[in-house]
């Protein structure tokens, strides 16, 4: 069960794994020493933080440790099934995206995952250089267009100009309002008609 205690119970003893502490592992990976503080789990008013999906796949690189590992440290009594995702190259997405949310087509690839449920994930593959610096030539974004959006959520919105990769700010029947991922750049606030789809984020693999 993917609960906040397991999560965080798992990243500390992936930590633990490496002889780290969980700053040791935020600082490893590339992240703020801060970003695993116990202090951090919970906000001030009582609501639970979450890890970030881009925060996990970046101690995974760190460590060498699978998706599958990981799994497993958060339920160890798991069962963990595996799925075929629909794969697509991102400068498709735009041809191969039905009006069901999910790529289309008979002749798609496929990409071997963790089952996440009923969420119709699908795996799209960076191609070019046009969502960097925050994803590169390569790397494999596995996004839901069934999960729901929430304010702050990171995700893919693909435009006739192409892909986007932004966090949620708010969207309305009329627009959707994008924060942006690093610090400095520009907000964006695109009708909702430009929009062809949008997904959130489940998982990186850089």
């Amino acid at each position: 069960m993917l609960s906040h205690e397991r999560i965080w119970s798992a990243i500390d003893h992936l930590a633990h794994r490496h002889g780290l502490t969980a700053s040791g592992l935020a600082r490893r990976a590339g992240l703020d020493a801060t970003s695993f503080n116990r202090s951090k789990r919970v906000t001030p008013d009582g609501r639970k933080r979450w890890p970030s999906t881009e925060s996990l796949a970046k101690i995974l690189a760190a460590t060498g440790a699978s998706l599958d590992e990981f799994v497993h440290l958060v339920d160890p009594q798991s069962v963990r099934a595996r799925a075929m995702l629909p794969l697509i190259r991102s400068r498709e997405a735009d041809r191969w995206i039905g009006p069901d949310g999910l790529p289309a087509g008979a002749d798609r690839e496929e990409m071997d995952f963790p089952d996440l449920g009923a969420q119709r994930c699908f795996a799209i593959e960076i191609q070019g250089g046009g969502l960097r610096p925050h994803y590169r030539d390569g790397d494999v974004l596995v996004v839901s267009a069934g999960a729901s959006l929430r304010k702050g959520d990171r995700v893919v919105a693909c435009l006739d100009s192409g892909l986007v990769a932004a966090n949620l700010k708010r969207r309305t029947a009329r627009a959707a309002e994008l924060a942006p991922i690093a610090p400095g750049e520009p907000e964006r606030v695109i009708p909702a008609a430009e929009i062809r789809w949008m997904a959130r984020v489940m998982w990186v693999r850089h």
